[in-house]
């Protein structure tokens, strides 16, 4: 086993938001994941990949291949019929994880719902190869999150850490790794941290590149040991806007490459 770095579409965030002038396609993603030397795209909460047609999905898995690129899938919700879509867009793209989050915009199960939704559900993913991993962040515990997995107990069924979502919930992010590290099927980079706001009247909680923020990654990487278990390492940002799209999408740019650089040396 070992740890692949990705990169995910909030790598890319502000040049497919709608503030673009000519928002990138995940075609133009896939070309800049590949111009990087990283072979995974984490095609994650981008609604428009629901309304790909079997053929379409097709032709994005061969530009993939052509250019070295495999992928994953992230989305939200838990409903047995969202995740059903979902798997059959991940076999669409031979992806073998599907990151999701509690809650989606329609939908917002009990834990015990949940529960029983995704009791459901990861029948069909066991039966696929295909994992869930639901992500840590602050509109659910982190307990209530281990608790439901280690419920289902599925070896189809993980969590996908990201120690900075929780903070929102006074959640901190050693507590939250501490926690969820047994159950852990992917990560989520993304380095962070506080600034004051303007008139020093409160904070703005954002990312920086990693190693220059408060995210203890060594820390994380002892707990979950991703090498160790084959559990890949998604790049995302926080990036704030900087004023116009250009400026920004520039800035997303030279954030995704000094991430991959960082992650790279600290590898060797």
């Amino acid at each position: 086993m070992s740890s692949t770095i990705g990169l995910s579409t909030y790598s890319f965030f502000w040049q497919w938001h709608e503030t673009a002038p000519q928002p990138i396609t995940l075609e133009q993603m896939v070309d800049k994941t590949a111009a990087l030397g990283v072979t995974l795209l984490q095609i994650c909460d981008y609604p428009l990949i629901e309304s790909y047609t079997a053929a379409k999905l097709s032709e994005l898995k061969a530009y993939g291949a052509a250019k070295g690129v495999s992928f994953e899938l992230g989305t939200r919700g838990v409903t047995p019929e969202h995740l059903a879509r979902y798997l059959e867009i991940a076999q669409a793209l031979d992806v073998t994880l599907v990151r999701s989050m509690f809650y989606s915009a329609t939908s917002r199960p009990t834990p015990a719902e949940a529960e029983q939704f995704l009791r459901t559900a990861v029948q069909a993913y066991e039966a696929s190869g295909v994992t869930i991993a639901l992500e840590t962040y602050e509109q659910v515990p982190v307990q209530t999150l281990v608790d439901l997995v280690t419920a289902v107990d599925s070896p189809n069924l993980g969590i996908c850490l990201d120690p900075a979502n929780c903070l929102a919930a006074l959640e901190l992010p050693a507590e939250t790794v501490r926690r969820t590290a047994p159950l852990v099927k992917n990560m989520h980079i993304k380095d962070f941290s506080f600034s004051r706001k303007d008139g020093w009247v409160g904070f703005t909680l954002a990312s920086v590149p990693l190693g220059e923020g408060l995210l203890d990654y060594h820390g994380m990487v002892a707990a979950v040991r991703p090498e160790e278990r084959g559990i890949n390492q998604i790049v995302e940002h926080w990036l704030t806007w900087q004023g116009d799209s250009a400026t920004t999408c520039a800035l997303e740019d030279r954030w995704t490459a000094s991430v991959v650089e960082t992650l790279r040396s600290y590898a060797k």
